[in-house]
Formats: C-alpha cells, sequence, structure tokens
C-alpha cells in the first residue's frame, strides 16, 4: 500500500526537514505486520514528493499474537491488506511520521507553523461510505477532494464499483495537521481497525483531533469508528474534546478564579473609595464578559421572584455555584450532556465537603436538551446561558419542545452571542467558539424568539448583556420568557 505527499512550496526540500526524512536516503522501518520504507521519487526546489510504502506480510499478521501486535486479531491469510491503505497505514504513518505528526523540527523550528501547498495520492483506499463519505470528512478540513471509485473490472464495466476509491487530497495545510488528518480518517474510511481497540485508543484520537475533530460535522461517525463502536470510549473522547475546544471562547472571556474575583473586588472597593476621598477619578478594571453574564442572568432571576432554578448546560458549573451561594435559591439543578463536564463541576464546587445544608439544595445529573425527561419538570426558572449557539439548527425545535413544552417552567432565560459585534474582537476570525452551530445577529434571535413564545404561550422582552455598543449592539443578548 502506497502513500505519496507532494509539495510546491519554495524551496519544496523542507519537506524532507518537516518529515524528518532525508530526500537522499531510502530507510525501512520494521513492524511487527511488515515494512514501512520511506523515499523520495522526485525531490527539487521546486517539487518534491515523499512516498511512505508499507508492504504488509498477511502470514505474519495471522502468526502475531502479540499485545503490542496492531493485527493479531485477523485470521485470514489471504486479504487486501499488503494493496490497500487502511488502518496498518495509519498506525505505521502514526510511527515513522511521529516527530512531524507532533510538529516539532529542530532543525528548523519555523517550519511546522506554516501552512504549505500539498497534494496527498492514495491510490487504492477502501472506503465503506464511498467516494462520497471521503468528501464529507475532508472537505470540512480545508482540502479540495477528488475521490475515484475503483471498478471491479474495467474491462467488464457492467459489474460495477469495488469498495475501493483512488483519493487525491490537495490544499495548503500545516503538514502536521495533514499527517494528522489521515491518521484518525484512514481507518474511519476503512471501518476495520486490524487491531485491538483498548482505552488508549481515546488518547490517541484526542492528541491528534484536539485542534480540528470537535468542530467537525461528521465528529460523530468518526469517533465511533474510530473506537470501533464502543461507545463509553466514544463518550469519553467526546467530553475531552469539548474541554479543549473552549480555548478560543477563553482567549475572548477569561476564566475567573471566583475567590481571586472576590479579593479583586473588594480591593476595587476600597480603591474606589480612596480616590473619593481624594477628589480623584478611580481607576477599576472592567469585569470579564462571562461575569457580566452570571451576575445579569443572578439579577434577572432575582427580580423575577424565582426560588427554583434549572441551569441547562451547566458546563463546569459556574453559574450553579453562584445559585448556591444565595440562599434565597431554595433548589437548584444543573444538567449537561457531558460527563466529564459535570465530574469537573462537582470538583470545583466542592460537593464532597459541602455542608449539609447546601447540598440537599442541589441536584446535578447528565442529560440531553433534545430528549423530553421528567427531570426538568418543577423549577420555578430555567436558564440556557450560552446554549442553544451548541445546537445544529434542525435541532432546535427539539429542545423548544423539551424546555418550553414539556418542562414549561414558569420562566427561561436565555443567552447567545450577538454575531454583530465580533467585529470588535481584534483577534477573532469566524464564530467565538469552534463548537457553535451558528451566532445570531439581533434581529434574528428576536424572531427565534418571538416564535417560540408565541408557539408556546410565553412573553418575552430582551436586555443587553455587556457594554451596549450604540453601532452594533451588546456582546451578549438575553430574552427573558414568562408564561
Amino acid at each position: 500500500m502506497l502513500l505519496t505527499i507532494t509539495t510546491t512550496a519554495t524551496p519544496a526540500t523542507d519537506l524532507g526537514f518537516l518529515l524528518h526524512k532525508h530526500p537522499d536516503r531510502v530507510q525501512e522501518f520494521d513492524r511487527s505486520f511488515g515494512t514501512a520504507t520511506v523515499f523520495y521519487p522526485e525531490s527539487g526546489e521546486g517539487r518534491c514528493t515523499a512516498a511512505l510504502l508499507l508492504e504488509v506480510d498477511p502470514i505474519a499478521l495471522v502468526r502475531s499474537r502479540g499485545k503490542n501486535s496492531p493485527d493479531f486479531s485477523l485470521s485470514q491469510y489471504v486479504n487486501d491488506r499488503p494493496y490497500a491503505a487502511s488502518s496498518l497505514l495509519a498506525v505505521a504513518l502514526g510511527d515513522v511520521f511521529r516527530t512531524a505528526r507532533a510538529g516539532r523540527c529542530k532543525a528548523r523550528p519555523d517550519l511546522p507553523g506554516r501552512p504549505m501547498p500539498l497534494e496527498i495520492r492514495l491510490p487504492a483506499l477502501p472506503c465503506r461510505g464511498g467516494p462520497e463519505l471521503a468528501v464529507r470528512l475532508f472537505e470540512p478540513l480545508g482540502w479540495t477532494v477528488e475521490a475515484r471509485a475503483v471498478p471491479l473490472d474495467e474491462g467488464f464495466p457492467e459489474w460495477g464499483d469495488s469498495r475501493y476509491v483512488r483519493l487525491t487530497l490537495s490544499g495548503t495545510v500545516r503538514l502536521a495537521d495533514a499527517l494528522n488528518h489521515l491518521y484518525v480518517l484512514l481507518p474511519v474510511l476503512d471501518d476495520g481497525k486490524h487491531y485491538w481497540i483498548a482505552p488508549d485508543e481515546v488518547d490517541k484520537l484526542v492528541r491528534a483531533g484536539e485542534s480540528w475533530l470537535y468542530g467537525h460535522p461528521e465528529r460523530g461517525l468518526i469517533m465511533r469508528r474510530y473506537l470501533g463502536r464502543r461507545w463509553a470510549l466514544a463518550r469519553t473522547a467526546l467530553a475531552r474534546l469539548a474541554e479543549l475546544g473552549d480555548e478560543t471562547e477563553e482567549q475572548l472571556e477569561p476564566a475567573v478564579d471566583e475567590d481571586a474575583a472576590a479579593g479583586e473586588t473588594a480591593a476595587d472597593e476600597a480603591a474606589v473609595a480612596e480616590a473619593e476621598a481624594q477628589g480623584e477619578a478611580p481607576e477599576v478594571k472592567p469585569k470579564a464578559l462571562n461575569v457580566r453574564r452570571r451576575e445579569a442572568v443572578l439579577q434577572t432571576l432575582e427580580e423575577l421572584g424565582a426560588t427554583s432554578v434549572l441551569d441547562l448546560g451547566c458546563g463546569q458549573g459556574e453559574l450553579v455555584g453562584a445559585l448556591l451561594a444565595r440562599p434565597r435559591f431554595a433548589r437548584v439543578a444543573g444538567m449537561d450532556v457531558s460527563a466529564m463536564a459535570l465530574t469537573i463541576a462537582a470538583r470545583k464546587l466542592k460537593l464532597d465537603r459541602m455542608p449539609d445544608g447546601k447540598r440537599a439544595r442541589l441536584t446535578l445529573f447528565q442529560g440531553a436538551l433534545t430528549y423530553t425527561d421528567k427531570r426538568l419538570a418543577g423549577y420555578d426558572a430555567a436558564v440556557l446561558m450560552e446554549v442553544i449557539e451548541h445546537v445544529d439548527p434542525p435541532r432546535l425545535a427539539a429542545l423548544e419542545r423539551v424546555v418550553f413544552g414539556h418542562a414549561r417552567p414558569q420562566h427561561v432565560l436565555v443567552t447567545t452571542p450577538n454575531i454583530e459585534y465580533n467585529p470588535r474582537y481584534e483577534f477573532l476570525t469566524g464564530l467565538r467558539h469552534r463548537d457553535h452551530r451558528f451566532e445570531w445577529t439581533r434581529a434574528e434571535f428576536a424572531a427565534w424568539a418571538d416564535r417560540v413564545a408565541e408557539q408556546y404561550g410565553y412573553q418575552v422582552t430582551y436586555k443587553p448583556v455587556g457594554d451596549d455598543d450604540p453601532e452594533v449592539g451588546p456582546p451578549t443578548q438575553m430574552g427573558v420568557f414568562t408564561r
């Protein structure tokens, strides 16, 4: 089985530095299932091609029973493994180009961070799902995809196509990203990993996919196939990727240490008092948007007279903790789809050391907003704080039925980013979070909220959160629904 990587960057021989394989040498790497060979069919200043040839020994596959073998479970002596790219090629690629996949280059440390024009060819790739699936998996990653089905026999076209495709990927991509795309997606397309899938496969998937997988539109299919449809492993991987997916949002709205924030608030108040006493204008640092959002929600809940509150999509429990700190909220619940997020929330809330009285007011549970759940009923107010934009638009109707039709609290508070404000973030390109399925303008949010209110018997009012820019509005918009 063969994989070629070609670049026309200037100079194209930089490919050798990035792959840590010299263009003037042929290098062989013995593996328990065969031999991987790296060589360069062409190497010039204007064009350079590196080839990875994997010669699989079908007999060794059957005879190899050790726990370190990547194919000890294969029981057939006659198969396509010596000829077609598969999970075995992904294993070889992962081992042979390990340093390149990590984005490291000691000789030229500036190179790994640069996107470069690449063309990747796989002459024969098993593809359960056909050429269309290859396009669906690679196009969202920035590749131009040419995937052609290989006929069973070119002399007998009436026999139809085989399960193999000829795949060509072209695009301007960081080499490390390209290798990690292949490392994950080759076994996904093949849909037949030929080694035992242990829990450490989650670590491999998270490392290879941390920068792109969580936001991929086919992430569910990718994780299920990569992890052999072991649902517990897939859920763990999703939770870990979700944590990594917070990077962009944290850059815009840095995480706030609550204890430190309380100390800073006291210091700010003291500075204000001292400045006023001396007749000077006080200087106080502006609060982070996530703090102002949480304070706006708390203030609104108090104004509404709510005493029992359900935080839907509670994440790591910041709002839940703030609610518990106010005795007026006699019942507080937090629900999230991520078991990992709930575990972190329990740790941050110090659940194991929480006083009995406060602990009796709190309920944390796992659930999905698109499925009816009797645990959602019976609260004065429900809060969807920066949640709806993470839901695929076709699934919003299910969320509306669950929250407004089934749970039916007296009040529902919904906050969501105002996309009109995004240009005010100097370094932001695209949406504020890689998992956001959409971000609405003020008019789009109002149109959605008005429709939902009318359909389910609510009235809705709107509040700005954050500095209300006269041109683009506030960074966060809040709708307050009352039944």
